[in-house]
């Protein structure tokens, strides 16, 4: 049993600490780095102008849990008393950053993107083209890009497990790389929801009977690993022979040229039904098809008048 003059010591104890300490005069956030004390939470504390370090100590040896505070960034608002803030760093309710990673988008600009972050810590080397599922990603100032790296490729395993699951007799792949390679071929080709199985379907059909896929990315990609080219390409790269320039080589190339989006990877394990072997762009991002190489060229003819018509070409 608690003696009573014991129990009235701390209860004016606690009137006095609340008195002096008041509350937060401001919102601020706040980083409490990985194996802080309560005193250098306090510190922190005091250094932002938010409240005392002795009364967030007091706080914390007088009514704190023996829960311990988890590292992180905080929003502390304003009028929070060092209690209030004590609750929160042992709550682990941190501030959620995002870092969105769009379909399509080759690793190198991944790791530039990640390595641009400032609120995030430590070197990567460039991630595995095609193992990153792209999305948007929550993290926490202080987090490690490594950390973050690695829930964007275990998402990637974990959607390609699913989709490979549910792959239809009709996919020309064999395995995930080759998979990856035609999604992201895929991925690059067309920006058209509703075109990416049809795509997939003229990319199948071309496997099917050996022609040349004839991707433009794939030519790209050996030049600058998958960065926009920012010119025309040029005669000698369609040319070139490498692992990937599929104007040079029958079958597709070595790995994939950037990290396809879960619908375009659903798309090439089952493609459309089609006998499509053609087709050239709109400009409009999506495609008109074609089954034979006459009804091709009278596309691409029909296409490129409409243009110079537009004056879009000279």
């Amino acid at each position: 049993m608690v003696h009573p003059f014991r129990w009235l010591t701390i209860t004016i104890f606690a009137l006095l600490l609340a008195a002096c300490s008041g509350g937060a005069p401001k919102d601020a956030e706040v980083v409490i780095p990985q194996g802080a004390s309560i005193a250098k939470a306090g510190d922190i504390l005091e250094e932002a102008g938010l409240v005392s370090a002795s009364s967030f100590r007091n706080e914390a040896r007088v009514f704190g849990s023996d829960d311990p505070i988890k590292p992180g960034e905080y929003k502390v608002e304003k009028g929070m008393d060092a209690g209030d803030i004590l609750a929160l760093f042992q709550s682990g309710k941190t501030i959620q950053r995002m870092v969105m990673i769009p379909e399509g988008m080759p690793s190198i600009m991944v790791w530039e993107r990640l390595m641009a972050e400032k609120r995030l810590k430590g070197e990567i080397p460039v991630p595995a083209e095609g193992s990153i599922l792209p999305d948007s990603y929550a993290f926490t100032t202080g987090e490690s890009r490594a950390a973050v790296v690695k829930r964007m490729q275990a998402a990637m395993d974990k959607a390609f497990g699913e989709l490979w699951a549910k792959r239809t007799p009709r996919t020309a792949v064999k395995d995930r790389n080759q998979a990856m390679t035609l999604a992201s071929i895929v991925e690059k080709e067309t920006g058209v929801a509703a075109e990416r199985r049809t795509v997939a379907g003229v990319y199948t059909n071309r496997l099917g009977v050996g022609m040349r896929l004839q991707a433009d990315p794939t030519i790209i990609y050996p030049l600058t690993k998958g960065k926009p080219l920012g010119r025309r390409i040029l005669r000698s790269e369609i040319q070139a022979v490498n692992g990937y320039n599929t104007y040079s080589m029958i079958g597709l190339p070595q790995g994939p040229i950037a990290n396809p989006g879960k619908a375009s990877i659903a798309a090439v394990l089952d493609p459309e039904a089609n006998d499509y072997l053609f087709f050239v762009a709109k400009g409009d991002g999506g495609h008109i098809f074609a089954r034979t190489l006459a009804e091709h060229n009278a596309n691409v003819q029909k296409w490129y008048q409409l243009r110079r018509d537009r004056g879009e070409m000279e």
